[in-house]
């Protein structure tokens, strides 16, 4: 039996035991699947935090990530992220960059730097 096109069956409507109208079809209920292990792609293990973290520590920042958090501290936001945007190549990455610099002025901050 083919497929439905019908988008109430994709939307886990309960169908009516009717051969017509929007519900039709024998009822069925949706098997309940396990997660995939592709959807596990991107996210940091805890080893790799920390690795990260040390590294960050025993490095520090890159020249222009120290030219944006200046930047930042001084109220230029629009031109940070356009300058880091320059740096990166994607608008995506530099949001994701900016936030992550201002987090650290933060707990620079709370820490009393």
């Amino acid at each position: 039996m083919p497929s439905s096109s019908n988008p109430a069956h994709k939307a886990g409507v309960p169908r009516t035991g009717l051969v017509w109208g929007i519900n039709r079809g024998h009822p069925t209920s949706r098997r309940i699947l396990a997660p995939r292990p592709v959807s596990k792609k991107g996210t940091a293990s805890e080893r790799v935090k920390a690795v990260r973290s040390i590294v960050r520590e025993v490095t520090g920042f890159a020249p222009y990530e120290r030219r944006a958090m200046e930047l930042i501290r001084n109220s230029k936001d629009k031109r940070a992220r356009k300058f880091v945007k320059r740096r990166l190549g994607t608008m995506r990455r530099a949001k994701i960059k900016m936030e992550i610099l201002t987090n650290v002025i933060a707990e620079q901050r709370r820490a009393g730097h």
